[in-house]
């Protein structure tokens, strides 16, 4: 006999009523915190210590996180940038007072020695030490009431950028003293003594400052410091520091009568109630005190700057010499961070647009003065390209020095942005340097006066390597503590766990969870509508641009949220990872500023193909980079699920290809034919006038090109309908003048032209026995 079982049947709505009713168990169970803390959160919190996946913070990463505070680069680990915020950040300009110290003294040292006769002497001239220290370069950013200029972070900047388009000796000889130095710690952390004592005689150049951090085994690994200062009472009752230390890559230190030191002070006997290690601490140290050595300098790559060694072999100083007194012995390394956490971003943007700008003047001017079959060479595409990269990356490279410089003499110190800016300006102007020289070909590699960009060429790598070299820079501290300083949730996670506050956790989880949740579904409506669904801040041509930016803002911090659960602190590790992340984070940064200085400069419709191959090119590589994350996650399952459902999604709502051929051309174009846009991007640099010198032999023969070019078209049309015959127009001069096609002064405006073209194409060229006899006469000392 068959038996059934019945089962009760269970209709559609008594099912929905199950679902709902479990959701909203559920859902009391999240929104009631006290169930859900001792529920759900108190495992969760236990789970993450056992298993470490947040990462593990040293007191070093500790403090340089907490230097500055984050910007607006902030909003992209949001999901959804509040471009009306961002767009209402400073976009400052050049004030009156400013332009005149630009117009005269810059510009007077700027025409005092070339780049050339620089590199060729090993330093620079002993006239023009003294006119720098005269008119107080040194002592740009120290207040007027000690005896300095007083400059804003803009005014340094602009300084620095006509200072870069002459020579990079002029950027590090005068930028070490404004920037990181014993000045600048002097302002913000010095005694009251120690600044009446030291900043007027600064600021004049009575005293030259260095600073000296790094050591054969210490770089960007402040804790390995080996330079050691020990505290001992002398037989006066007083305190004093006994200093040895062994120190590399310092500019300015073989000259230097002030040395900013960065030692690990120990004090065995507990004079100082600190402790035995004290910690990394900034002390003064005149130079003439017995035990210092500074007789020896570096080659770094050719450029004449004084880089130097210097040793200290038991230096004794009181403990007054400690830069900001006792209290604040153990403290260097906060005050070192917090010093560069604006300085990097104002410094190297600068130096680096102007020497973009430079390349961009020489290299137009180049392209339009230097012919092969019978055409000049900008108009070959081959040209063309590299030109547009020029034209780009300069036209950004300003946009981030401008903003940037706002942010800081606004009060912020985004140090994120900073760094952001230090690598990415350095990065740009090298690739900027290297289309300049292989557009000038030959001209390029040949040293002389008439060389304007060899020189810059071997000086890149400084750029590159020096406070924070770029490969740190970009995998370990732009997202690696980018992440941690800027997400909206990571960093008070890490606090809660570390103080073992689950209430706090158990706040801040949720909110990251609700976070993470709204930008799934915005991710995946932005993916249905190709970004259309978000709103942008303005109308018009840039409109799209802030709607993709959106998009890539949400995915960033999608990606940013998973994989910092999924890979917790061994991330840190992850390197070629944060590094992508570090990549999407810049250019969406440089994205920014683009769009921020259309704005501010009135929406100028003849920049537009410069706006638009900057952002084409910005979210280009923003794509690559989220495709590169989404390739090489390497986590079992986690990798193969997020490969099949993200990056097809990435890839198909793709951001931007790289700017079309016809943009590149348009963009080429403007730069060699439109002078009005040529004089706005490079505004601000150097340019001679006299004709004699390398850059005013380019300009006069560019200048004349151009106006000699409608009478080589009437040429042209005559010898179209058959009045001349079939020729260069450059060879049927005479006959055309003949002919009356051209009036003599037409005739002498070619000639002149052509004469000015082919000496602007010539290069240098030395005497077998004055080659030879070259020598150092550069021994003469500034002092």
């Amino acid at each position: 006999m068959n038996t059934f079982y019945y089962l009760p049947t269970l209709s559609a709505s008594m099912v929905w009523m199950m679902i709902l009713g479990g959701m909203a168990i559920a859902l009391i169970f999240l929104l009631i915190p006290y169930l859900r803390r001792n529920l759900i959160t108190r495992w969760i919190f236990l789970g993450i210590q056992k298993l470490k996946l947040l990462p593990q913070i040293s007191d070093t990463e500790k403090e340089a996180i907490e230097a500055g505070n984050a910007w607006v680069e902030k909003e992209f680990f949001t999901g959804k940038p509040d471009w009306k915020y961002i767009l209402k950040e400073p976009y400052p300009h050049v004030n009156p007072e400013i332009q005149d110290f630009l117009d005269n003294q810059v510009e007077k040292v700027c025409e005092m020695a070339t780049d050339w006769a620089i590199y060729q002497h090993k330093n620079l001239p002993l006239e023009l030490w003294k006119y720098l220290k005269h008119e107080k370069f040194f002592g740009m950013m120290i207040p007027k009431e000690y005896g300095g200029l007083g400059f804003s972070n803009l005014a340094y900047s602009a300084v620095m950028m006509k200072l870069a388009s002459r020579s990079f000796t002029h950027v590090a000889t005068v930028g070490v003293t404004n920037s990181l130095g014993p000045a600048k710690l002097l302002m913000h952390y010095g005694t009251p003594e120690q600044k009446s004592q030291y900043l007027p005689r600064l600021a004049i150049g009575e005293e030259i400052p260095c600073f000296a951090l790094t050591e054969p085994n210490a770089g960007s690994d402040a804790a390995s410091l080996l330079s050691k200062g020990e505290v001992f009472r002398g037989e006066d009752g007083k305190l004093y520091l006994k200093l040895n230390w062994k120190k590399r890559y310092i500019t300015l230190g073989a000259i230097a009568t002030l040395l900013g030191l960065a030692v690990r002070v120990y004090d065995p006997d507990h004079l100082l109630g600190k402790g035995e290690d004290v910690g990394i601490t900034c002390v003064l140290v005149p130079t003439n005190t017995e035990g210092v050595i500074i007789n020896q300098r570096h080659d770094p790559m050719g450029v004449p700057f004084y880089n130097s060694p210097t040793e200290g072999h038991d230096v004794i100083l009181p403990v007054e010499q400690i830069i900001g007194g006792v209290k604040n012995a153990g403290k260097g390394w906060q005050m070192l961070m917090q010093s560069l956490a604006a300085g990097r971003g104002v410094s190297f943007p600068a130096s680096c647009t102007g020497v973009a700008k430079l390349v961009t003047r020489v290299a137009s001017a180049h392209s339009v003065n230097r012919k092969q079959f019978g055409l000049s060479i900008g108009r070959f595409e081959g040209i063309e390209e590299p030109l547009a990269r020029i034209a780009g990356f300069t036209y950004m490279l300003d946009a981030l020095r401008l903003f940037t410089c706002g942010a800081v003499d606004n009060d912020k110190q985004p140090a994120v942005s900073a760094a952001i800016a230090k690598y990415i300006s350095t990065e740009l102007a090298r690739k900027v340097v290297i289309d300049g020289m292989d557009i000038l070909g030959g001209s390029g590699i040949c040293r002389g006066e008439r060389n304007l960009l060899a020189n810059v060429y071997t000086a890149m790598p400084i750029a590159i390597t020096v406070e924070g070299a770029n490969i740190l820079t970009r995998t370990l501290m732009i997202f690696g503590q980018g992440a941690i300083r800027c997400h909206p949730y990571i960093y008070d996670e890490i606090q809660a766990l570390n103080n073992q506050d689950l209430v706090g956790f158990d706040r801040t989880l949720s909110s990251h969870i609700s976070s993470f949740a709204v930008n799934k579904v915005r991710a995946l409506m932005l993916t249905i509508s190709s970004g259309t669904l978000t709103l942008s801040p303005v109308s018009g041509a840039t409109a799209q641009y802030y709607q993709k930016l959106t998009f890539a803002s949400t995915t960033f911090a999608l990606l940013s949220d998973f994989l910092l659960v999924a890979y917790g602190g061994k991330l840190k590790r992850k390197e070629k990872l944060t590094g992508r992340f570090a990549d999407a984070l810049t250019w969406m940064y440089l994205a920014t500023c683009t769009l921020r200085r259309y704005e501010a400069e009135g929406q100028p419709k003849a920049e537009l193909p410069l706006v638009h191959w900057s952002l084409q090119y910005a979210l280009y590589q923003i794509q690559m980079a989220f495709e590169g994350i989404l390739n090489n996650v390497d986590l079992p399952i986690f990798s193969s699920l997020l490969r099949s459902t993200s990056l097809p999604w990435v890839r198909w709502n793709k951001l931007s290809d790289l700017p079309s051929d016809r943009l590149g051309h348009e963009v080429a174009d403007l730069l060699q034919n439109n002078r009005f846009i040529r004089e706005r991007l490079t505004e601000g640099i150097y340019i001679p006038n006299a004709e004699n010198e390398a850059l005013g032999r380019l300009e006069k023969a560019f200048n004349l090109v151009h106006a000699s070019q409608p009478v080589l078209n009437k040429i042209k049309q005559a010898i179209a309908t058959g009045l001349l015959p079939q020729d260069k127009p450059e060879k049927l001069l005479d006959l055309a003048q003949m002919r009356d096609v051209i009036t003599q002064a037409e005739f002498d405006l070619v000639c002149d032209a052509e004469f000015a073209r082919n000496d602007a194409i010539q290069v240098d060229a030395f005497d077998l026995e004055e080659y030879q006899n070259t020598k150092d006469d550069a021994s003469t000392l500034i002092m």
